[in-house]
């Protein structure tokens, strides 16, 4: 990456006091012996902390890479009295959604003094004419108590659709900002929308926030609704635990969410520290084979008489490879079950044996990603809200905002988009992992 991959596009310049009431403190160390609430367009939050890259750059002569700060300016683009802003929520469900939408409507409302704000049904389909979903006015009213519930008010579908038509609903809609709320997906859907409005020379602003509980977009610290999924992921490990030492030669398995990246399934296993056996994407296994997990199972259950296997859903899917291959309404690969699989393999591995085994399954992923969020995830959801619509009405535009080095910052949607995020089996959370479960590589290399 380098310093192109950080601009952020500009609709134009800002020109209108922003309504935003100032706050001033005084501080000794600050340039101007104050300290403001209102970001300048210069203030930048380093990309890498570490001393190395700090170095690299001195000796280089060059800046560190870094990314735009989030937060109010003092001065906007658009005028409050005079636009519409639109949501919209796409892919899965997520906890966080509700209070995601909520935050965009009240800091619109209240502090900038927005009163046209709508909310687009069942994702992108929303703007599709054919299907002709009304759209949704709100309001405080509205919003008041959305965060109590799980799910996305304004509800959600998946699918490719033709971003032509989308741009020209925002037209007849007279949208200026759109909040796109998903993941990876819609995301490269907001992008291509702000490509094509800048191709039509419209001056509508495309924010997006991202939303995946897998944890997996890149320059993504985090992503609202993780910490609620680890925090029930860990209960139902815990449930998995209790069947597997209430039963002789009792196995527990929990399959979690995780397509590319495991990182639900590997910071669930840290929560609670029962777990013998983490499979993810990012580590390749094998089942046969004397380091294989079926005979590392059979070992584990030889001395301790039990265990607990967690999964990601994407982990082990070379094993079904024969299995023809199905795609969802967005393109998507559908991954196979590889919990179902798993449990297959592992009954009839000690059927053979002669040995008799206790096998619970358990697969709580459309319990835990239609829970609403938990309090770190309400709060965090509350700053993402507040920081989106700042960055809108400043006229920022193609961006996403983001939790980097504990700062909120402005990322260019084409960055974020440009790779997958994924557990990194030299970091600090793999190596906890493996030193909590104490699991071999599973390898017979």
């Amino acid at each position: 990456m380098n310093e192109k991959d950080t601009v952020i596009e500009q609709l134009g310049a800002a020109k209108i006091q922003s309504p935003v009431r100032l706050l001033s403190f005084p501080e000794a160390d600050h340039p101007q012996g104050r300290r403001q609430n209102f970001v300048d367009e210069e203030e930048r939050v380093v990309a890498d902390t570490s001393l190395k890259f700090f170095l690299e750059c001195q000796e280089k002569g060059t800046p560190p890479l870094s990314f735009e700060k989030a937060g109010p300016r003092r001065k906007i683009f658009f005028d409050p009295k005079k636009i519409k802003c639109a949501v919209v929520t796409a892919g899965g469900l997520c906890p966080g959604l509700n209070d995601v939408i909520r935050s965009i409507v009240l800091e619109l409302y209240y502090i900038y003094g927005v009163r046209n704000i709508i909310g687009i049904p069942y994702g992108y389909q929303g703007f599709m004419p054919e299907y002709g979903h009304p759209v949704i006015e709100l309001t405080p009213e509205r919003v008041s108590y959305i965060h109590e519930l799980g799910g996305t008010i304004l509800a959600s579908s998946r699918g490719l659709y033709p971003v032509e038509t989308i741009v020209d609903a925002l037209q007849q809609l007279n949208v200026n900002i759109l909040f796109a709320i998903g993941g990876d997906g819609t995301l490269r859907g907001a992008q291509l929308i702000a490509e094509e409005i800048r191709k039509r020379n419209m001056t509508t602003a495309v924010i997006g926030i991202p939303k995946t509980i897998d944890n997996d977009i890149s320059w993504v610290e985090k992503s609202f609704g993780f910490e609620t999924a680890v925090e029930y992921a860990s209960e139902v490990i815990r449930s998995a635990h209790v069947e597997a030492v209430g039963a002789p030669r009792g196995i527990g398995m929990v399959k979690l969410m995780g397509r590319y990246s495991g990182f639900i399934a590997a910071s669930a296993a840290l929560a609670c520290r029962e777990v013998n056996f983490v499979l993810i994407p990012e580590a390749d296994f094998d089942l046969e084979g004397p380091q294989g997990l079926l005979a590392a199972l059979e070992k584990r259950l030889d001395m301790r008489g039990h265990a607990v296997i967690v999964v990601a859903e994407g982990a082990g899917q070379r094993f079904m490879a024969d299995e023809p291959e199905t795609r969802d309404a967005s393109g998507n690969i559908k991954l196979k079950d590889i919990g179902l699989y798993l449990s297959e393999r592992i009954k009839g591995y000690f059927a053979q044996k002669g040995v008799e085994i206790n096998l619970k399954y358990i697969d709580p992923s459309y319990i835990i990603r239609s829970r609403p969020a938990n309090s770190n995830d309400r709060i965090f959801c509350g700053f993402l809200g507040q920081h989106a619509v700042h960055a809108g009405m400043a006229g920022k535009t193609n961006m996403l905002i983001s939790l980097w080095n504990n700062e909120f910052v402005h990322i260019p949607i084409r960055t974020a988009v440009a790779e997958r995020k994924q557990v990194d089996l030299a970091g600090n959370l793999w190596m906890s992992v493996l030193e909590s479960t104490g699991q071999p590589s599973l390898k017979n290399e």
